[in-house]
């Protein structure tokens, strides 16, 4: 567990390195399309507009009722440092204490896994996009590369058990 810590650690410092002394307004322009704001507001055009996006709707609420408590007991579980709090001066003020996993990283997987289901013709977008977000917690500092990969974890495997719940 130390190697990957040691090398988790060793990534974040080369990838945060690339943030010194640069504009990174398109980092926190990015990072904030993950606040929550634009899921909602996509979830409810969809559900007016379409039967499907009913569909989208429903399961994304329930995904949401699945990922919230279970990203909340993995930070208390977890009790991860944040890289701000242990290694860096972060660009951003984080939201909590802890950083395992990236909540903005598993909703935007989430959101990822249900519009490729739903809407596979915007798949790599959705995907593209979802990644982005995560790329963009570890440069503004926030987060280790490990506490993406599980919040990307996280989103996709509430997407997935509430497809197969509600469908």
């Amino acid at each position: 567990m130390n190697l990957i810590t040691v090398k988790d650690q060793q990534l974040f410092g080369w990838m945060f390195a690339y943030t010194q002394n640069r504009n990174i307004r398109w980092v926190r322009l990015i990072s904030r399309t993950g606040d929550g704001h634009f899921y909602l507001a996509l979830a409810i055009i969809l559900a007016v507009s379409e039967q499907q996006g009913f569909w989208f709707l429903a399961v994304g609420l329930v995904a949401f009722l699945l990922e919230l408590p279970s990203y909340f007991v993995l930070k208390k579980a977890f009790k991860r440092t944040r890289p701000s709090d242990l290694l860096v001066s972060a660009h951003i003020q984080p939201s909590d204490k802890f950083s395992l996993p990236s909540g903005h990283t598993a909703a935007a997987f989430l959101m990822a896994t249900l519009i490729s289901y739903f809407y596979p013709g915007f798949t790599v977008i959705a995907y593209a996009w979802a990644s982005l977000i995560g790329l963009s917690r570890v440069l503004l500092g926030v987060h280790f590369p490990t506490d993406i990969i599980a919040g990307a974890s996280l989103g996709m495997v509430s997407a997935w058990v509430s497809l197969n719940l509600v469908l």
